[in-house]
Order: structure tokens, then sequence, then C-alpha cells
């Protein structure tokens, strides 16, 4: 988190200044998807409210109603998707339904739908897309971000401004959605859609979506606030059209353009962190969307860029921006609109990094203070597997890079698993140290290696070699730990719980099936897909190896809706 600067000092440099810039191409603007997963709460909360839209100029920002506005929901319908029935007597904390869309088609305004943890698919009997209807909340666990609450998929939809598309959820008049996560796996996919429609979105994460987090079209006007967005390939939020709405406090982190602005679209964004995207803000047709106090900062190109005729609002005289734009790889703002001049008052960048015509006021500002509790390792905000990470971390298992970050997705090697292992378990060895060709005595894992091979947990090869840096698939990561901890079983019959068993190659049946039996499996994104021939990633082996010490009685059990339960 970025430390708090001096408060706004009186602004100076006012100055006009034109820099010829560096060629660029902008293809057209992706739209792409999110996960959602929903953690929801006790209490649920109905808006009714209504929204002014924000103005290009001579602006005070529109604020949402504040709570005492809203009104308590009469009626909580509740959802698992392991333990519910979908059934007319269903729909109760005692008997739950099993799906959302279940659900929805039963609830009526003023009605809170509760998710349990667990993740919501397809396989589990979703239809998609789900819609959200007007007055309804769909709650999950606010707390977390939505991290055990996972909505997962994609369907088609024609959306009557933007044609065919493949969406996971779409909203309805003032409908209400938090504590989720929300993923769309399938090719050009938005996780969310928002069309002419007013909902409310908060403590969510929208993370791996092949094209949007969000998408908010013709009148849409969400309020979009406290949430995650997260290595969405496309967008994190796409603002199309006449879509306005406020996008406030949230982290978008990692993703293609963190908020894409086009068309006619005036959104008010505020208040939000923008960091290690692509592009930060990108604007185009005529959009004039309204930026204040925003941290913009490390993107791998541009800050803010505004093409076409659009006037994207970095603040006046009136109304400073008060946004800090700085250290983004080329330039922190970039004007490559024909013929418009920007006006930028009240904002802290670094003159020398701007390209195009703008009238620039510099000034010294606070950076938001967006606190979503997501840990120290910058690149685990809303990955599936940060608490078992951050656990295995916080007990010296495993470690990040010295830029601060954890790379959960990189493969993982035999050497490394193997000092894994050792840190984890300490094990008794069980037979003579081996004797490897290609691992000398003053290799850096050679201690490693010798206590893992010792104990079992990993074989050298028929050559006489190890391989300490190959890369490990995930069957071979199970089969090590299964037989290391001795979690072998003959009941093979538990492997039906996976839909790719025939994918499981027949010298590691016994070892997986100890392990399914001893719950050490999370398998991510589809909990009934093993994908044993897999490379293992570094986030895969943190969640069998915490798995591994919650069986030993040496960790604390977490809820995670990809854990393979004991058939």
């Amino acid at each position: 988190m970025t430390k708090p600067r001096s408060p706004l000092q009186t602004c100076f440099i006012h100055q006009t200044f034109t820099q010829k810039p560096s060629k660029a191409v902008f293809s057209p603007l992706r739209i792409g998807q999110l996960s959602l997963t929903f953690v929801l709460g006790l209490t649920a909360l109905v808006g009714t409210s209504t929204r002014t839209n924000a103005q290009p100029s001579g602006l005070s920002l529109t604020r949402f109603p504040q709570p005492q506005q809203l009104v308590q929901a009469q009626q909580v319908i509740y959802v698992d998707p392991v333990n519910g029935v979908d059934s007319d007597t269903s729909g109760n904390n005692a008997n739950p339904f099993r799906t959302l869309t279940y659900a929805l088609q039963k609830a009526q305004p003023g009605v809170t739908v509760q998710l349990a943890p667990g993740t919501y698919s397809q396989q589990t009997g979703e239809i998609f897309p789900i819609s959200v209807p007007d007055g309804v909340v769909l709650r999950g666990e606010a707390s977390n971000n939505g991290q055990n609450v996972v909505i997962i998929g994609g369907g088609n939809f024609v959306s009557p401004t933007f044609a065919r598309q493949n969406v996971t959820l779409r909203t309805q008049g003032n409908s209400q959605i938090s504590g989720v996560t929300v993923t769309n796996p399938n090719t050009r996919g938005t996780a969310l859609w928002v069309e002419s429609s007013t909902p409310t979105i908060t403590d969510s994460t929208f993370a791996n979506s092949k094209r949007d987090g969000i998408f908010i079209s013709a009148e849409g006007n969400p309020k979009v606030e406290n949430n995650i967005f997260i290595q969405n390939e496309g967008n994190g939020i796409s603002v199309a059209r006449s879509g306005q709405g406020e996008i406030r406090s949230n982290l978008f982190q990692n993703t293609g353009f963190a908020i894409s602005v086009n068309d006619q679209a005036a959104p008010q964004i505020v208040e939000n962190q923008i960091i290690e995207n692509r592009d930060g803000i990108v604007v185009s047709h005529s959009a004039q969307p309204i930026l204040r106090n925003n941290l913009i900062e490390n993107n791998s190109r541009d800050g803010v860029v505004a093409i076409a005729q659009s006037q994207p609002n970095l603040g006046t005289a009136d109304n400073p921006g008060n946004n800090i734009i700085r250290n983004n790889s080329r330039y922190d703002v970039y004007n490559a609109t024909r013929g418009n001049t920007l006006l930028a008052v009240g904002n802290e960048i670094d003159e020398s990094r701007i390209s195009g015509p703008v009238e620039f006021v510099a000034a010294s500002v606070n950076a938001p203070d967006v606190n979503l509790n997501v840990g120290t390792l910058s690149d685990l905000r809303g990955h599936w597997a940060q608490p078992y990470i951050e656990a295995l971390v916080s007990q010296g298992i495993m470690s990040g890079f010295d830029d601060g970050s954890f790379r959960p997705d990189e493969p993982i090697t035999r050497v490394q698993f193997a000092a894994i292992v050792q840190k984890a378990f300490s094990p008794t060895p069980q037979q003579p140290a081996g004797n490897f060709s290609d691992v000398s005595a003053n290799f850096w894992g050679y201690n490693a290696i010798q206590t893992a091979y010792r104990a079992g947990f990993l074989t050298g090869y028929p050559d006489g070699q190890f391989k300490p840096n190959e890369p490990l698939t995930r069957v071979q990561g199970i089969v090590g730990l299964a037989k290391g901890l001795g979690y072998t079983s003959d009941n093979t019959n538990v492997l039906s719980v996976y839909q790719d068993l025939n994918q499981i190659p027949n010298w590691a049946l016994q070892a997986v099936a100890g392990a399914t039996e001893n719950q050490l499996i999370v398998n991510y994104p589809q909990q009934n897909q093993l994908n044993p021939n897999q490379v293992a990633t570094r986030a895969d082996i943190a969640a069998f190896v915490y798995q591994a010490l919650v069986n030993k009685g040496k960790a604390q059990a977490i809820d995670s809706p990809y854990l393979v339960s004991n058939p």
C-alpha cells in the first residue's frame, strides 16, 4: 500500500505545452470477462436509490445513498452447491437450494440469496448466463472479497446494444451483488454484464476472465466499490455507449486495461488503485470520464490514455483532480486525441512524462486509501491460492521474491518441491542417500534432494539422474506427497470424483486415491478436474502441502471451494 503523501498544497506551474507523441497503435478494445465469487453476509440491504449523472465540468461528485436510505431485506433464501436440493420445499437454512439459477428464479424483490462457500458452475447445475433480478440481493462473504464463493462459467446472451455476448452474470434494475468471485473462462467471456440497470456491486473479486470483469453498456449506472480486479485478459471494467456510474475504491492489478471508457460514456472514477496493468485508464471515442483521487502507477505502458475525440476530466480550477499518476513505463498521461487539449488541474504528475497537449497545474496530493485486506505479496491479491500461500510464507515453508512478488502461477521444479518438503515435514529417512550423476554435493539443493529422496517423496530416473530443474507435474507432486506421507490406497473407486480420471497414469492410481481420501487435493478452477499431467504451479504445490499439514494436525483447515472432499 502506498503511504499517504502530504496534503494538497497550493497549485503551481500553470502552463500549456505540447510534446510530440511517439507513434502508437491502439487496436479495438476487447471486452473482458471476470469470475465473481460472493461471500455473503447475514444482514441484507436492498437499495432503491437513484443517481444523478455526472457532468464533465463544473462538477461536484455524485455520492450514492448512505446506509440509512437503504431498507432491510425481508427474506433470505439459502443456496449450497454441495448439500442443497432444488425443490419447492427447499431454500431455508436447514434445506438450501442447490443452484443459484433455481434460487434466483424463485427470488422476488426484497429477497436476499445467501450463497454458501463453494463453486457454482455448470458441473453443479448452473445454467448461464444467470440474471440477478431487480431488487434482489446476491450475497456471499464480503470480508474476504468472496474468495470462497466462486461463480465460474458463461453462456450466450444477445445484448440489445452489443449483439451476441458470452456472460456469467447480468444485472436487472436495482439488484445488489456482494462478496463473490466471478470468472468467465470462455473465449470472449465477460464475468458481469450491466446494461440499462443500476446495480450495486461491492466487496467482490473479478479474476481470470478471458475478456472483461465488468461490462457497462447503454444507460447502465452502477455503483462499483471495494472490489478486486485481477488477471483478466481484456479489461477490468469496460464502460460503453452512454454508460455512467461510480467506480470507487477498487483495486485493479495485473489485468489488461484496468478501465476502458468508450463511446459517450461518462463514469466517475474515484479513489481507485490502478497498478501493474498493461494500461491504466484508456478513453476513446467521445467519452468524458471524471477522474478524482486515483493512484495510477507502475503500469507496463501508459497511465492515462486519451484517443479519438475523448475528453477525460483530470481536474479543473474549481474541482482539482487530486490524482497521483506516476512511474508508468512510457507516459503517465498520453493525449493521442485529434486536436483536443486535456485539462489536468491539481494532480501529482511529472510533466516530462506527459505526451500531447495538456494544460497542466501540478499539486502534491494524498494517495487514496484502498484497504482491501489482500495480503503483503504484490501478486496474490484475489488469487485462488492466496490463503494457502500466505500461511506457508508465514511459517517459512515457502517465500516470495526480492521484488515483493510470489509468482504463484509459475511452474515449480523438482528441486524446489524437494526444498518445500524438507521445510514442511522434516521427514525421517527411510532409505540410504542416492547418488545422482547430475546433482553434485555443492549444488544448492543437494541436501533438500537427499532429504526428499530418502523419505520417499521423490525418486531418481533409471539413467541415474535426478533432473532437479525439470518441471514437476501435478500428478508427480500428488504422488510424491502421498508416498512420502504413507497415504496410498487400493480404493480407487474414490477417483470417480474426477471427470478426467482416465488421464491419471496407472502407476499413480493408488497414490492419487490415498491423497483424495486424505483431502490433499485442491483443483482450480474446477474441483472435479484433476488435470494430472499439467505442469504444477507454485500455487498448486502450496495448496497440496498445506492440506497435508492440515491432515497431520499441524495447520488449521482453510475453507476453499476448490478442495476435493472425501467422496
